[in-house]
């Protein structure tokens, strides 16, 4: 039971699940935000373009079940809105964090560990003479370095 409890402290200790949990209390209260701008700003200004629209009393009736269409309609067109609402401002505020960064990067390009290991190969080759140093600076590959023998 001692351990038990030490592995669970340990776990909730770790980094990524408090930063879960703080991103599940946001996402809650950015749930509110979202519905809010949908319901009382998004929803009123489509109704005025397109009038009130309420599909809620559209029902389908089959072998004496009632089939909710106009509900499950309304749900998707709310689903849209909310997901173009969301989409705009992901938009926007990955707009906003880009702003400074106009792909410039402060670090050089680092070679990657095949061209180090080639390049280490190639001067063990010219230190023990076997290749000579007259296409060092060429490295197209279909180059071919001459080997004397």
């Amino acid at each position: 039971m001692k351990k038990m409890l030490q592995d669970f402290k340990a776990f909730i200790a770790k980094g990524n699940v408090v930063d879960m949990a703080i991103g599940v209390v946001m996402g809650a209260a950015f749930t509110a935000i979202v519905n809010s701008m949908v319901s009382d700003l998004i929803t009123p200004l489509i109704g005025i373009v397109l009038g009130q629209i309420d599909l809620s009393g559209y029902t389908v009736e089959l072998m004496g079940a009632t089939f909710g269409v106009g509900n499950f309609v309304n749900a998707v067109i709310s689903f849209l809105i909310i997901s173009l609402v969301l989409f705009f401002i992901v938009k926007g505020v990955s707009a906003l964090q880009n702003a400074g960064h106009h792909g410039e990067t402060d670090e050089e390009p680092t070679a990657s560990n095949e061209e180090v290991l080639l390049g280490e190969i190639r001067d063990l080759l010219r230190q023990n003479g076997t290749i000579q140093a007259n296409n060092t600076a060429d490295t197209t590959p279909n180059k071919k370095a001459t080997i004397n023998r």
